[in-house]
């Protein structure tokens, strides 16, 4: 007997609210013949609660990403990727990566006030910071909240050099910030653009602008001034792929000067998600992704080694490789390779006033003033 087909829901990416791998307790899907599939299917609330975060910078090491430091000023993020490499963290906080991840969100409302701490901290060396990586900085709450925009404002006023990347036309709001920085080498952007298929991105990435109105944040971004790169990420066999020279195209004419891409990850629990997702809107092919996706990673599902999880190995991905590079020197947009680490750090100075600390021992003050006792 054939498993029942899994039940999308309205505005979600997820499908499930699968359980995170840090629960002690087990729990499974049971049918007792009372739920309809429209109470299966029925939207979901989302719910952002207030985070007093204990620090705000991510340092890393990694070889295959252009920074080492980044800032996210939420956990979760509610335009519901499916794909989004980020979802295994909610199960740090206890959460289902799945529908939790994109409905139960938590804003780090003291971002601004750790970020003026640090960048005030004797000895700090500035180095590019990138806002958005985990989850969009600007997803929709982010409308009401305006937590990215505190932190622009305190990098701006600091000169500190930065970069964003977003699948959000809330940007734009920020262009006032972001503009007068870039003209001193101190911003960039990337947008992120998966599909142009609108009906494959309501569902791929359900409450993220759609991707005309993306391709309409590049040129208005460009307008300003501000250089923009396209992120064509990520790449999914049979459904995003055969769109990656058509994207490059539409991203160039607004204006994009340049690009990079990533080829479908799936750690932890974003491969059963993914799954899920896949058999709920392209059942019809569902297998053949998974097997090129398994060409694409040693016949593994996911590689997590450095050098292979971005772009994959093998005969398939030298394909999507060699059709990248190509379509991007075609359309010479070879012009942003290597603009995040040519910002300019040296223009840094410090925060004129810090906050007081989590005990409140120190009430703002000019960054470096000795206390009299």
């Amino acid at each position: 007997m054939l498993a029942p087909r899994p039940l999308a829901r309205k505005g979600r990416g997820a499908v499930s609210n699968l359980q995170g791998r840090y629960e002690r307790n087990g729990r499974e899907d049971f049918d007792d013949g009372w739920e309809r599939d429209e109470d299966a299917c029925a939207s979901l609330r989302t719910v952002v609660s207030d985070e007093q975060a204990r620090s705000i910078l991510t340092r890393n090491a990694s070889p295959d990403i252009p920074f080492n430091v980044s800032l996210n000023p939420y956990r979760g993020c509610e335009h519901g990727c499916i794909y989004c490499f980020a979802r295994p963290t909610h199960s740090y906080l206890g959460l289902s990566p799945g529908l939790d991840f994109e409905s139960r969100l938590f804003a780090k409302v003291n971002a601004a006030d750790l970020l003026r701490r640090e960048l005030a901290r004797p000895g700090y060396l500035p180095e590019h910071i990138a806002i958005g990586v985990n989850t969009d900085a600007y997803q929709p709450c982010e409308r009401e909240r305006r937590l990215t925009r505190a932190v622009l404002e305190v990098l701006s006023e600091c000169r500190h050099p930065l970069g964003l990347i977003t699948k959000s036309a809330l940007i734009e709001r920020d262009i006032d910030l972001i503009a007068p920085m870039a003209a001193r080498n101190l911003a960039c952007a990337a947008i992120t653009l998966t599909t142009l298929d609108p009906e494959i991105a309501r569902t791929l990435e359900p409450r993220a602008a759609a991707p005309a109105r993306r391709l309409r944040t590049i040129r208005t971004l460009t307008e300003a001034g501000i250089p923009v790169s396209v992120s064509v990420a990520p790449i999914i066999p049979f459904v995003t792929e055969p769109e990656i020279e058509r994207i490059l195209e539409a991203a160039a004419d607004a204006g994009a000067i340049g690009a990079h891409y990533v080829v479908l990850r799936l750690p932890h629990e974003v491969n059963p998600l993914f799954q899920e997702w896949l058999q709920a809107h392209f059942p019809e092919r569902a297998q053949r992704v998974m097997n090129r996706v398994r060409d694409l990673r040693g016949g593994k599902d996911y590689d997590s080694d450095f050098g292979k999880r971005m772009h994959g190995e093998g005969v398939w991905a030298d394909l999507i490789r060699q059709r990248f590079t190509k379509a991007v020197e075609r359309l010479g947009m070879g012009e942003f390779r290597g603009r995040f680490g040519r910002l300019d750090g040296s223009q840094f100075r410090k925060p004129l006033v810090v906050p007081a600390g989590p005990a409140g021992e120190a009430r703002g003050r000019a960054a470096g003033q000795l206390d009299l006792f």
